[in-house]
Protein backbone atom coordinates (compact mmCIF):
# COMPACT_ATOMS: atom_id res chain seq x y z
CA UNK A 1 0.00 0.00 0.00
CA UNK A 2 1.58 3.42 -1.14
CA UNK A 3 2.32 5.58 2.27
CA UNK A 4 0.58 8.71 1.03
CA UNK A 5 -3.02 8.34 -0.46
CA UNK A 6 -5.86 10.24 -1.03
CA UNK A 7 -8.15 9.82 1.20
CA UNK A 8 -11.77 11.22 1.39
CA UNK A 9 -13.46 11.78 4.91
CA UNK A 10 -16.91 11.46 4.89
CA UNK A 11 -19.01 12.71 7.84
CA UNK A 12 -22.44 13.62 9.02
CA UNK A 13 -23.66 17.37 8.04
CA UNK A 14 -26.68 18.95 9.65
CA UNK A 15 -27.59 20.80 6.81
CA UNK A 16 -26.72 20.97 3.05
CA UNK A 17 -23.09 22.16 2.11
CA UNK A 18 -22.01 22.44 -1.65
CA UNK A 19 -18.84 20.01 -2.99
CA UNK A 20 -15.86 20.96 -1.68
CA UNK A 21 -16.95 23.17 1.31
CA UNK A 22 -14.00 23.53 3.33
CA UNK A 23 -16.02 23.26 7.19
CA UNK A 24 -13.33 26.08 8.47
CA UNK A 25 -16.52 27.54 10.77
CA UNK A 26 -17.98 24.92 12.13
CA UNK A 27 -14.65 23.09 12.90
CA UNK A 28 -14.39 25.91 15.60
CA UNK A 29 -17.44 24.00 17.79
CA UNK A 30 -16.48 21.62 20.53
CA UNK A 31 -19.68 19.29 18.49
CA UNK A 32 -17.05 18.78 15.64
CA UNK A 33 -14.75 17.56 17.46
CA UNK A 34 -14.19 14.04 16.05
CA UNK A 35 -14.39 14.94 12.63
CA UNK A 36 -11.76 17.44 13.05
CA UNK A 37 -9.94 15.77 14.81
CA UNK A 38 -10.14 12.91 12.40
CA UNK A 39 -8.86 15.55 9.25
CA UNK A 40 -5.78 16.55 10.90
CA UNK A 41 -4.22 13.35 11.53
CA UNK A 42 -4.62 11.84 8.44
CA UNK A 43 -3.25 15.36 7.47
CA UNK A 44 -0.20 15.07 9.64
CA UNK A 45 0.11 11.72 8.63
CA UNK A 46 0.90 12.88 4.92
CA UNK A 47 -2.48 12.16 3.37
CA UNK A 48 -4.35 13.74 0.69
CA UNK A 49 -7.23 14.63 2.47
CA UNK A 50 -10.65 15.64 0.88
CA UNK A 51 -14.01 16.39 2.84
CA UNK A 52 -17.31 15.74 2.57
CA UNK A 53 -20.34 16.24 4.73
CA UNK A 54 -23.59 14.21 3.59
CA UNK A 55 -27.05 15.47 4.97
CA UNK A 56 -29.72 14.95 2.30
CA UNK A 57 -28.23 14.59 -0.95
CA UNK A 58 -26.08 11.46 -1.90
CA UNK A 59 -25.50 13.05 -5.40
CA UNK A 60 -22.36 14.64 -4.06
CA UNK A 61 -20.89 11.48 -3.06
CA UNK A 62 -21.10 10.33 -6.72
CA UNK A 63 -20.06 13.36 -8.56
CA UNK A 64 -16.45 13.40 -6.12
CA UNK A 65 -16.43 9.52 -6.76
CA UNK A 66 -16.63 10.27 -10.41
CA UNK A 67 -14.25 12.90 -10.65
CA UNK A 68 -12.07 12.59 -7.93
CA UNK A 69 -11.84 9.03 -7.04
CA UNK A 70 -10.40 8.49 -3.46
CA UNK A 71 -8.08 5.35 -2.88
CA UNK A 72 -9.56 5.00 0.45
CA UNK A 73 -13.05 6.54 2.39
CA UNK A 74 -12.33 7.15 6.04
CA UNK A 75 -16.29 6.63 6.93
CA UNK A 76 -17.82 9.19 9.82
CA UNK A 77 -21.35 8.96 8.50
CA UNK A 78 -23.77 8.18 11.01
CA UNK A 79 -26.96 9.60 9.95
CA UNK A 80 -28.15 10.49 6.94
CA UNK A 81 -31.34 12.93 7.08
CA UNK A 82 -30.83 12.73 10.68
CA UNK A 83 -31.52 9.01 10.38
CA UNK A 84 -29.28 7.16 12.26
CA UNK A 85 -30.53 3.51 10.68
CA UNK A 86 -29.56 5.08 7.20
CA UNK A 87 -25.57 4.21 8.23
CA UNK A 88 -25.87 1.36 6.41
CA UNK A 89 -27.06 2.73 3.29
CA UNK A 90 -23.86 4.93 3.12
CA UNK A 91 -21.31 1.90 3.12
CA UNK A 92 -23.67 -0.14 0.65
CA UNK A 93 -23.07 2.95 -1.28
CA UNK A 94 -19.01 2.37 -1.01
CA UNK A 95 -19.41 -1.02 -1.86
CA UNK A 96 -21.19 -0.68 -4.55
CA UNK A 97 -18.72 2.10 -5.95
CA UNK A 98 -15.95 -0.56 -4.99
CA UNK A 99 -14.09 1.56 -2.68
CA UNK A 100 -11.95 0.54 -0.05
CA UNK A 101 -13.37 1.85 3.45
CA UNK A 102 -12.87 2.36 7.11
CA UNK A 103 -15.27 0.79 9.86
CA UNK A 104 -18.13 -1.80 10.01
CA UNK A 105 -19.86 -3.13 7.12
CA UNK A 106 -23.47 -2.75 6.20
CA UNK A 107 -24.44 -5.90 7.32
CA UNK A 108 -22.38 -5.11 10.68
CA UNK A 109 -23.95 -2.02 10.91
CA UNK A 110 -27.47 -3.09 10.22
CA UNK A 111 -27.20 -5.91 13.10
CA UNK A 112 -25.45 -3.49 15.52
CA UNK A 113 -27.70 -0.81 14.76
CA UNK A 114 -31.19 -3.35 15.61
CA UNK A 115 -30.70 -4.43 19.10
CA UNK A 116 -33.34 -7.20 18.75
CA UNK A 117 -31.27 -8.68 15.51
CA UNK A 118 -27.81 -8.62 17.43
CA UNK A 119 -29.40 -9.93 20.69
CA UNK A 120 -30.93 -13.03 18.86
CA UNK A 121 -27.61 -14.02 17.17
CA UNK A 122 -25.65 -13.97 20.32
CA UNK A 123 -28.21 -16.13 21.93
CA UNK A 124 -28.15 -18.27 19.02
CA UNK A 125 -24.03 -18.47 19.67
CA UNK A 126 -24.94 -19.00 23.44
CA UNK A 127 -23.18 -15.45 23.97
CA UNK A 128 -25.55 -14.31 27.51
CA UNK A 129 -27.76 -11.16 26.48
CA UNK A 130 -30.54 -10.03 28.77
CA UNK A 131 -34.08 -11.43 28.31
CA UNK A 132 -35.62 -9.03 25.60
CA UNK A 133 -38.60 -8.70 24.15
CA UNK A 134 -39.74 -6.22 20.95
CA UNK A 135 -41.92 -4.22 20.66
CA UNK A 136 -43.29 -2.70 17.20
CA UNK A 137 -45.46 0.00 16.51
CA UNK A 138 -49.18 -0.46 15.80
CA UNK A 139 -48.97 -3.42 17.57
CA UNK A 140 -50.54 -4.42 21.43
CA UNK A 141 -48.22 -3.77 23.69
CA UNK A 142 -48.22 -6.25 27.09
CA UNK A 143 -45.82 -7.44 30.23
CA UNK A 144 -44.50 -11.12 29.04
CA UNK A 145 -44.55 -13.94 31.67
CA UNK A 146 -41.18 -14.76 30.80
CA UNK A 147 -39.70 -11.29 31.78
CA UNK A 148 -38.93 -10.30 35.39
CA UNK A 149 -39.32 -7.06 36.31
CA UNK A 150 -36.91 -4.57 36.69
CA UNK A 151 -37.12 -3.77 33.10
CA UNK A 152 -35.34 -1.59 30.86
CA UNK A 153 -37.27 0.06 27.73
CA UNK A 154 -35.09 1.25 24.95
CA UNK A 155 -35.58 2.45 21.39
CA UNK A 156 -35.10 -0.19 18.99
CA UNK A 157 -33.09 1.50 16.63
CA UNK A 158 -30.98 4.49 18.07
CA UNK A 159 -27.37 4.69 18.95
CA UNK A 160 -25.36 7.31 21.57
CA UNK A 161 -28.21 6.57 24.16
CA UNK A 162 -30.73 8.65 22.55
CA UNK A 163 -34.26 7.77 24.15
CA UNK A 164 -32.71 6.58 27.71
CA UNK A 165 -33.80 8.03 30.30
CA UNK A 166 -33.82 7.28 34.20
CA UNK A 167 -37.56 7.20 33.41
CA UNK A 168 -36.96 3.85 31.52
CA UNK A 169 -36.21 1.32 33.59
CA UNK A 170 -39.47 0.65 35.24
CA UNK A 171 -40.50 -1.83 38.01
CA UNK A 172 -44.03 -2.51 37.48
CA UNK A 173 -46.60 -3.12 34.70
CA UNK A 174 -48.26 0.31 34.49
CA UNK A 175 -45.04 2.02 34.16
CA UNK A 176 -43.39 -0.55 31.89
CA UNK A 177 -46.72 -0.01 29.47
CA UNK A 178 -46.04 3.87 29.51
CA UNK A 179 -42.43 4.22 28.89
CA UNK A 180 -43.13 1.77 25.23
CA UNK A 181 -45.61 4.51 24.21
CA UNK A 182 -43.34 7.00 24.97
CA UNK A 183 -40.90 5.33 22.48
CA UNK A 184 -44.05 4.59 19.64
CA UNK A 185 -45.29 7.91 20.11
CA UNK A 186 -42.58 10.64 21.42
CA UNK A 187 -39.51 9.27 19.43
CA UNK A 188 -41.60 7.68 16.68
CA UNK A 189 -39.79 4.15 17.15
CA UNK A 190 -40.39 0.94 17.77
CA UNK A 191 -39.26 -0.22 21.11
CA UNK A 192 -37.15 -3.40 22.87
CA UNK A 193 -37.60 -3.82 26.89
CA UNK A 194 -34.88 -5.96 28.24
CA UNK A 195 -34.30 -7.22 31.47
CA UNK A 196 -32.29 -4.85 34.27
CA UNK A 197 -28.97 -6.88 34.67
CA UNK A 198 -27.13 -5.55 37.90
CA UNK A 199 -23.51 -4.95 37.58
CA UNK A 200 -20.78 -2.84 36.21
CA UNK A 201 -20.88 -1.11 33.23
CA UNK A 202 -17.31 -1.90 31.15
CA UNK A 203 -16.81 -0.90 27.65
CA UNK A 204 -14.60 -3.41 25.11
CA UNK A 205 -12.97 -2.04 22.36
CA UNK A 206 -11.55 -4.19 19.86
CA UNK A 207 -9.85 -3.70 17.10
CA UNK A 208 -9.19 -5.61 13.48
CA UNK A 209 -10.55 -8.52 10.83
CA UNK A 210 -8.79 -11.90 11.04
CA UNK A 211 -6.53 -10.92 14.03
CA UNK A 212 -8.13 -9.04 16.43
CA UNK A 213 -6.77 -6.95 19.52
CA UNK A 214 -8.72 -6.08 22.52
CA UNK A 215 -7.65 -2.61 24.77
CA UNK A 216 -7.44 -2.12 28.01
CA UNK A 217 -11.42 -1.99 29.43
CA UNK A 218 -13.20 1.26 30.45
CA UNK A 219 -15.99 1.52 32.79
CA UNK A 220 -18.66 3.62 34.01
CA UNK A 221 -18.43 4.55 37.43
CA UNK A 222 -21.56 6.18 39.32
CA UNK A 223 -20.23 7.59 42.29
CA UNK A 224 -23.65 9.80 43.75
CA UNK A 225 -26.26 7.26 42.64
CA UNK A 226 -27.94 5.52 45.89
CA UNK A 227 -27.63 1.99 46.41
CA UNK A 228 -31.23 1.27 45.31
CA UNK A 229 -30.66 3.61 42.14
CA UNK A 230 -30.37 1.91 38.93
CA UNK A 231 -27.00 2.61 36.84
CA UNK A 232 -27.31 2.97 33.59
CA UNK A 233 -25.75 4.73 30.55
CA UNK A 234 -28.27 7.26 29.95
CA UNK A 235 -28.03 10.07 27.26
CA UNK A 236 -27.09 12.24 30.24
CA UNK A 237 -24.91 10.26 31.91
CA UNK A 238 -23.08 10.04 28.90
CA UNK A 239 -23.05 13.52 27.09
CA UNK A 240 -24.39 16.13 29.88
CA UNK A 241 -21.49 17.84 31.54
CA UNK A 242 -23.19 19.89 34.42
CA UNK A 243 -25.38 16.35 35.05
CA UNK A 244 -22.15 14.08 35.19
CA UNK A 245 -20.52 16.28 37.57
CA UNK A 246 -23.46 16.86 40.01
CA UNK A 247 -23.85 13.06 40.09
CA UNK A 248 -19.89 11.58 40.31
CA UNK A 249 -19.83 9.64 36.87
CA UNK A 250 -16.86 9.08 35.77
CA UNK A 251 -15.61 6.67 32.79
CA UNK A 252 -12.51 5.33 34.00
CA UNK A 253 -9.92 2.55 32.87
CA UNK A 254 -11.28 -0.60 34.54
CA UNK A 255 -10.38 -1.22 38.26
CA UNK A 256 -9.62 -5.13 39.85
CA UNK A 257 -11.52 -7.87 38.29
CA UNK A 258 -12.50 -10.97 40.23
CA UNK A 259 -9.58 -13.57 39.00
CA UNK A 260 -10.30 -14.90 35.60
CA UNK A 261 -12.92 -12.62 34.37
CA UNK A 262 -10.46 -10.56 32.34
CA UNK A 263 -9.72 -13.81 29.99
CA UNK A 264 -13.51 -14.34 29.84
CA UNK A 265 -14.39 -10.71 28.96
CA UNK A 266 -12.03 -11.21 26.30
CA UNK A 267 -12.65 -14.70 24.94
CA UNK A 268 -16.69 -13.72 24.83
CA UNK A 269 -16.38 -10.34 23.17
CA UNK A 270 -14.17 -11.85 20.72
CA UNK A 271 -16.46 -14.20 19.80
CA UNK A 272 -19.27 -11.76 19.85
CA UNK A 273 -17.43 -9.33 17.55
CA UNK A 274 -16.81 -12.70 15.27
CA UNK A 275 -20.53 -13.86 14.92
CA UNK A 276 -22.08 -9.85 14.76
CA UNK A 277 -19.94 -9.50 11.56
CA UNK A 278 -18.32 -6.87 13.17
CA UNK A 279 -14.94 -5.38 11.10
CA UNK A 280 -11.84 -3.23 11.40
CA UNK A 281 -13.09 -1.60 14.74
CA UNK A 282 -15.98 -2.06 17.61
CA UNK A 283 -17.02 -1.33 20.58
CA UNK A 284 -19.23 -4.08 23.22
CA UNK A 285 -21.04 -2.22 26.10
CA UNK A 286 -21.40 -5.04 28.91
CA UNK A 287 -22.54 -5.68 32.24
CA UNK A 288 -20.57 -8.26 34.68
CA UNK A 289 -22.62 -9.36 37.86
CA UNK A 290 -21.76 -9.95 41.35
CA UNK A 291 -21.08 -13.36 40.70
CA UNK A 292 -19.13 -12.65 37.29
CA UNK A 293 -21.40 -13.47 34.64
CA UNK A 294 -21.03 -11.55 31.53
CA UNK A 295 -23.60 -10.12 29.54
CA UNK A 296 -23.50 -8.14 25.92
CA UNK A 297 -25.92 -5.03 26.53
CA UNK A 298 -24.87 -3.70 22.82
CA UNK A 299 -23.17 -3.95 19.92
CA UNK A 300 -21.49 -0.98 18.56
CA UNK A 301 -20.12 -0.71 14.60
CA UNK A 302 -18.36 2.50 14.23
CA UNK A 303 -18.06 3.55 17.72
CA UNK A 304 -17.26 7.39 18.42
CA UNK A 305 -12.82 7.92 17.51
CA UNK A 306 -13.12 11.42 19.45
CA UNK A 307 -9.90 11.23 21.23
CA UNK A 308 -11.47 11.76 24.46
CA UNK A 309 -13.86 9.01 23.96
CA UNK A 310 -13.56 5.16 25.34
CA UNK A 311 -12.11 3.79 21.77
CA UNK A 312 -9.23 6.35 21.16
CA UNK A 313 -8.37 6.31 24.93
CA UNK A 314 -8.46 2.69 25.76
CA UNK A 315 -6.05 2.26 22.28
CA UNK A 316 -3.58 5.27 23.41
CA UNK A 317 -3.38 3.24 26.65
CA UNK A 318 -2.08 0.28 24.77
CA UNK A 319 0.36 2.37 23.31
CA UNK A 320 -1.58 3.54 19.75
CA UNK A 321 -1.76 7.23 19.83
CA UNK A 322 -4.46 9.11 17.84
CA UNK A 323 -2.07 9.35 14.60
CA UNK A 324 -1.15 5.68 14.69
CA UNK A 325 -4.46 4.63 15.44
CA UNK A 326 -5.98 6.39 12.10
CA UNK A 327 -3.46 5.16 10.09
CA UNK A 328 -4.33 1.61 11.31
CA UNK A 329 -7.74 2.01 10.48
CA UNK A 330 -7.17 3.09 7.63
CA UNK A 331 -5.05 0.14 6.61
CA UNK A 332 -7.41 -2.29 8.08
CA UNK A 333 -9.65 -0.83 5.25
CA UNK A 334 -7.36 -2.37 3.03
CA UNK A 335 -7.11 -5.55 4.93
CA UNK A 336 -3.87 -5.18 5.79
CA UNK A 337 -3.61 -6.64 9.91
CA UNK A 338 0.15 -5.35 10.59
CA UNK A 339 0.91 -2.06 11.94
Amino acid sequence: MRKKLKVLLVFDSPYSVPQGYDFKKEFKDVDWDTERQVYKALCEIGHRVTMMGLYNDISILFEEVKNNKPDVVFNLAEVFTQKSHFDKNVAWLLEMLGIPYTGGTPASLLICNNKAISKEILSYHRIKVPHFHTFYRDHRIWLPKRLKLPLIVKPLCEEASRGISQASVVDNEEAFIERVKFIHQSMNSDAIAEEYIEGRELYVSIMGNKRLKIFPLREMKFGGFGEDEPRIATYKAKWDYDYRKRWEIKNVFAGRLPNGINVKIEEICKRAYRVLNMRCYGRLDIRVTPDSRVYILEANANPSLDIDDEFAVSAAKAGLPFKKLIQKLIKLAFGKEQL
